[in-house]
């Protein structure tokens, strides 16, 4: 019976060892992000909420105008994007006017 234990701990023990370093970088990172995140809501329980939800929609507006005109949002929300994009500046935009010679 050892044996078969011993062996079970052994495999599982080379399975970890083959998992990327990376991947458990990620992982801590977003452990230490949810527990942060949790911490930051039970420090903010007591804010004014109006205080707490203009805070958050300028953090957001600032987040989503850098990902139009950077054009580096997440892929799950580049269908939105795209409906948005056309109304606002791009870098791209930008950098093709920059390209032109100007006219006097």
């Amino acid at each position: 019976m050892t044996c078969v234990v011993m062996l079970l701990a052994l495999t599982t023990a080379e399975k970890i060892t083959k998992i990327p370093t990376s991947f458990w970088l990620y992982l801590v990172l977003g452990v230490l992000l949810v527990a942060g995140g949790v911490f930051v809501l039970r420090a903010l329980a007591g804010v004014n909420k109006f205080v707490l939800i203009t805070f958050i929609l300028i953090i957001a507006s600032a987040m989503g105008f850098g990902w139009i005109y950077e054009r580096n949002e997440p892929k799950f929300l580049t269908p939105l994007v795209d409906l948005i994009a056309p109304f606002f500046p791009a870098k791209s935009s930008y950098q093709k006017k920059q390209q032109t010679t100007p006219k006097f």
